[in-house]
């Protein structure tokens, strides 16, 4: 990512995403991105690196997801390496005799843009595009373009936004403007007014203070949604991105959601209603866990990973065919754990066994023996059978039962008997219905009080 160059005569307004200039925002950040040479065609050429330090053990996996990140964001590898990197160079990561290796390599190759899959600070991305003489996008950048492409509602792209701007703003030194010409005032009479660097600065901190009370509005009207579903059983599909989540969810609801082999390609939580004996349920499919999320979208997702932490259950996906579940199923963890929802009931999914030749006896042991482990295949109708059983008796565990007459005038009773209840038993009468019910001791409390009110 280029975060300086020659100076220009002025500086052109951003593109704002709410005033329906989306397109125009993302071919602004691509445009950006971009080398000169390569702003008309499609795509960077990209030399991706690997970074790997001495604590890392799997070499491949690092390499295999960042690359698959660089073809997500629609730009095309050249060339590919990985560096084992005893120790961090404060001014360019790599140190001077890498970073010089690395651009030969890379210019071998014919890319345009160099890939890191690092977190660069802003001054070493200074120093190793000065050094290299190429552009530099580091992991961060990577994953918030990736964001960028796939965002589809308001929230998402407002969110989306927030990210990109705050990883920005310590970076505006040189975003395609002369950082030291100065704007208003006269010297001698109202002082030297503000440099091209301040000027930029704030108009990025309004902007970003528009976003987050627009963002705020938006989290009030999801907040106010999710407590008019506080009695209703909720199961959060969550795991690292790409596990197979939104083919599960389309197959367990019917629903029509994007699927893709991508990443990151659900951004939005998606609640779907999951109908099973008399059981309302409420599935949600959650934005994907990747490994180094850029703290940006973690606070900007804040309000959409909500629906984790309010979750009466947390069906944790993993992708048994990536050689690198493991470590995969842990970054997930430590994200629950960071969201404050480890302590939530979970069932352990292990998806994509179909493309398992076989699974070694014991290769779960030990993995979580309080939480049950379901396998399956999302293509086989039998296993999703299984899996709803499973769901239904995981989430409705422990409810209290409850044998009632609800007279028909009680409407409100009636509602929740059948939008809140599993119904065991029911008996039509005259003038009413006689329920044996099983729920959660609230939504019993409250029939009960209903029928009450109506009888009194």
């Amino acid at each position: 990512m280029k975060f300086h160059s020659d100076p220009i005569a002025e500086h052109h307004e951003v593109p704002l995403a709410d005033d329906g200039q989306w397109e125009a925002l993302v071919d602004h950040w691509q445009t950006r991105e971009s080398s000169p040479k390569t702003r008309e065609t499609d795509g960077n050429r990209c030399y991706v690196v690997s970074v790997i330090h001495p604590e890392e053990t799997s070499t491949e996996g690092k390499l295999r997801e960042i690359m698959g990140l660089v073809e997500a964001q629609d730009d095309h590898i050249v060339g590919h390496e990985v560096i084992y990197l005893a120790a961090i160079h404060p001014r360019t990561y790599l140190g001077q005799g890498k970073s010089q290796e690395l651009a030969k390599h890379a210019r071998e190759a014919g890319a345009d843009l160099l890939v890191l899959d690092a977190a660069l600070s802003p001054s070493q991305m200074r120093n190793l595009e000065d050094l290299t003489g190429f552009a530099v996008c580091d992991r961060e950048a990577v994953i918030l373009n990736v964001f960028l492409r796939h965002a589809k509602t308001k929230a998402a792209r407002i969110q989306v936004e927030i990210a990109h701007l705050e990883y920005l703003r310590p970076r505006i030194r040189g975003l395609g403007i002369n950082m030291d010409q100065q704007a208003g005032g006269v010297m001698g009479n109202r002082g030297p007014g503000e440099t091209a660097s301040e000027l930029l600065a704030r108009r990025l901190d309004s902007r970003l203070a528009d976003l987050r009370k627009k963002l705020g509005k938006i989290e009030q009207q999801s907040s106010h949604q999710r407590k008019h579903r506080v009695d209703a059983r909720r199961i959060a599909l969550v795991g690292y991105t790409n596990a197979g989540k939104s083919s599960l969810m389309n197959a367990l609801t019917s629903a029509d959601g994007a699927v893709r082999n991508r990443p990151f390609e659900t951004l939005d939580t998606t609640t779907r209603s999951l109908t099973r004996y008399g059981v309302d349920i409420l599935l949600s499919d959650t934005v994907g866990f990747i490994r180094q999320l850029p703290q940006q979208l973690f606070a900007s997702f804040a309000s959409t990973l909500a629906e984790v932490k309010e979750a009466s259950l947390l069906a944790l996906v993993i992708d048994v065919s990536d050689p690198d579940w493991r470590l995969h199923r842990e970054t997930s963890e430590a994200v629950l754990e960071q969201l404050g929802a480890h302590l939530i009931p979970r069932v352990y999914i292990f998806n994509k066994v179909d493309r398992v030749h076989e699974l070694p006896e014991g290769l779960f042991d030990g993995i979580a023996p309080e939480h049950p482990i379901v396998t399956l295949s999302a293509h086989r109708s039998e296993d999703l059978e299984q899996l709803k059983e499973t769901l239904v008796e995981l989430v409705c565990g422990g409810e209290h039962q409850l044998q009632v007459f609800v007279p028909y005038v009680c409407a409100a009773a009636m509602s929740k008997v059948y939008g809140h209840c599993r119904v065991v038993e029911s008996e039509s009468h005259e003038d009413g219905m006689w329920f044996s019910l099983e729920g959660s001791p609230r939504t019993l409390r409250q029939i009960r009080n209903d029928v009450e009110e109506v009888q009194a």
